[in-house]
């Protein structure tokens, strides 16, 4: 049962490109966690990845459920949100721990704790 037929070729046309869109930041997150050489670059690609390439797949279900339905389907506007907010959290929080570690273990090529001193103003 596909509602692709009922498509006009505009809404084809955008729900292409933004699958496309999505589908390839996604790959290039992908290619930068595996091509990338340590876990803190690692982590920053396919975050991106994540966030912008799913953002372009929503985009395209919004657009292809919203001429097939004849109404608004605005429901990705929240799974959208989620991502956006959840994802950097995620990638905090995994940034966090693997540096406590590597500072506990006293790993090479982590910058050493410094922490902020606030100074009286010379007012």
């Amino acid at each position: 049962m596909s509602h692709a037929a009922d498509l006009p070729l505009w809404a084809a046309l955008l729900v292409s490109f933004f699958l496309l869109l999505g589908a390839v930041l996604t790959l290039l997150g992908t290619i930068g966690l595996v091509r990338l050489g340590t876990f803190y670059a690692r982590i920053h690609a396919p975050t991106l990845g994540t966030t912008w390439g799913a953002g372009g797949m929503l985009i395209a279900s919004m657009i292809f459920f919203s001429v097939t339905q004849s109404r608004p389907v605005l429901h990705e506007i929240l799974i959208a949100a989620f991502v956006t907010v959840t994802t950097p959290v995620t990638l905090m929080l995994l940034a966090r721990a693997a540096l406590y570690r590597d500072r506990t273990e006293n790993n090479d090529g982590v910058p050493p704790f410094r922490p902020v001193i606030d100074e009286p103003s010379g007012d």
